[in-house]
């Protein structure tokens, strides 16, 4: 919202600022005292005081722990019925002896461990030390080190674990800041992390993603018959191992096809994946959350307030803040690739790393073809890697967004693939992992442009 709190992601996910903070409405120079709209030192000085900073969340999760409905549900959501995920008698004969949830089924679970906070950390963590700048999600990645299996509960801690400032392509400045989420479940076992980096950029500074403005076309009986075999050709690996020395280099992946995407696609999404954003809810219950923070509830062309979230559905809000039409999110495009990924590899394979970058929007309408390739393989320390280059492309020929991954696969001699180790072995000694790794890839970024 243009002047307000709220700046849209590039992968759709609105962000909102604390609707009480006044600290944004500051003035001085570009480069002093915080200022709307404006990238200055003093935001970027506030927002590394917010590294290693956990934030509290008293919240509830979309699902408190794995069970077969909530699996099967959150798979159904973006097209897949793998009995990994869906079917409780079948996986247990497999090499994971119950269902298992798919890799970001993770979206929909955590309890924070951290619950509340002291002043202190409270008046920190206060409001967006970037209020009023264009946000775009550029890379969100992902480590699976063990799955959510059937029971499973999940125990989180969050925190921001640096920002950096940067020259844009466009020629103004933006500061990068990456957030990351570490997940264990209820016996402690760190089972995988999430990391999003956004990049954070004066409004002139992002008019090129003003230009996205192609919207679909009617579908020929053609195209859509195309779109239709694709699916009818769709295979998933299943039991039959897929062995490390079977892979060639230069290897693709089956296509898979998502879309035209449709509003009861993202309707059907959000029945798996929650609301993320907007508690869940409605009448009395969302009253009482607007109540307490009215700028997630922007009123609609009726001036009855809802969630900001309708952007996703509702092509008016969508153009009410700039954008063509309505629009996908970002995490829906990372389960497509993981699906890919999950179908190629069986059930013996393991997906460890996954990073995607999110360029451009998908429209309500577009289809998403979703293809990867084998670029390389190595066995280091135990592990048989196999590493893929993937993307999503739209009907129009564009990559939406980009991608690699490593999975690991068996080898005849080693048929079953022992999962990978976290680098550290709690929650907190985690996120202190991350923060000194990031903050050493900053240091050497950050001299390298000075340089250059």
């Amino acid at each position: 919202m243009e002047g307000g709190r709220m700046t849209v992601d590039a992968d759709g996910a609105p962000r909102v600022g604390d609707a009480d903070d006044e600290t944004s409405g500051e003035t001085g120079g570009e480069t002093g005292a915080e200022r709307f709209g404006v990238l200055t030192d003093a935001a970027l000085a506030r927002s590394r005081r917010r590294v290693g900073v956990l934030r509290p969340g008293a919240g509830r999760p979309h699902n408190h722990e794995v069970t077969w409905d909530a699996a099967r549900h959150f798979a159904y959501g973006y097209g897949d019925d793998n009995p990994l995920y869906c079917d409780p008698e079948y996986a247990k004969n497999t090499r994971w002896g119950t269902l298992i949830a798919p890799p970001t089924f993770l979206y929909t679970m955590g309890e924070n461990i951290v619950r509340a906070a002291d002043p202190e950390t409270k008046a920190l963590l206060k409001g967006d030390p970037f209020a009023g700048l264009g946000s775009y999600q550029a890379v969100m990645e992902f480590e699976w080190w063990r799955p959510f299996a059937l029971g499973d509960r999940a125990r989180t801690i969050h925190s921001q674990v640096g920002v950096t400032a940067k020259r844009s392509s466009f020629g103004g400045r933006t500061a990068h800041v990456t957030n990351e989420t570490i997940y264990s479940n209820d016996r402690g076992e760190l089972t995988c992390l999430q990391r999003g980096t956004w990049v954070n950029a004066e409004r002139h500074t992002s008019r090129e993603r003003r230009k996205e403005r192609e919207l679909p076309e009617p579908y020929t009986p053609e195209q859509l018959a195309e779109i239709d075999a694709a699916y009818a050709a769709e295979t998933r690996r299943g039991g039959t191992p897929r062995y490390f020395e079977d892979v060639e280099i230069g290897e693709e992946l089956p296509t898979k096809v998502k879309g035209p995407l449709t509003t009861t696609d993202v309707v059907v999404w959000h029945l798996g994946w929650g609301m993320q954003l907007t508690p869940p809810g409605t009448f009395r219950l969302a009253y009482q959350v607007r109540r307490k923070a009215p700028g997630l509830y922007p009123p609609n062309a009726l001036n009855i307030p809802d969630t900001v979230q309708r952007l996703h559905w509702e092509p008016q809000r969508a153009r009410e803040l700039g954008l063509a039409t309505s629009y996908d999110y970002g995490g829906m495009r990372e389960t497509w690739l993981c699906h890919l990924l999950t179908d190629w590899v069986g059930d013996d394979g393991w997906l460890w790393k996954l990073s995607a970058q999110h360029r451009r929007f998908n429209f309500v309408g577009d289809t998403t073809w979703v293809g990867g390739k084998v670029v390389d393989k190595r066995q280091v320390d135990g592990r048989s890697e196999v590493h893929i280059e993937l993307q999503c492309t739209n009907q129009r020929g564009v990559v939406t967004s980009p991608a690699t991954a490593v999975v690991l696969l068996p080898t005849r001699d080693e048929p079953v693939v022992t999962l990978p180790a976290p680098p550290r072995d709690t929650l907190e000694a985690m996120i202190e992992y991350e923060i000194e790794r990031i903050r050493q890839q900053e240091s050497v970024a950050e001299r390298t442009e000075q340089s250059s």
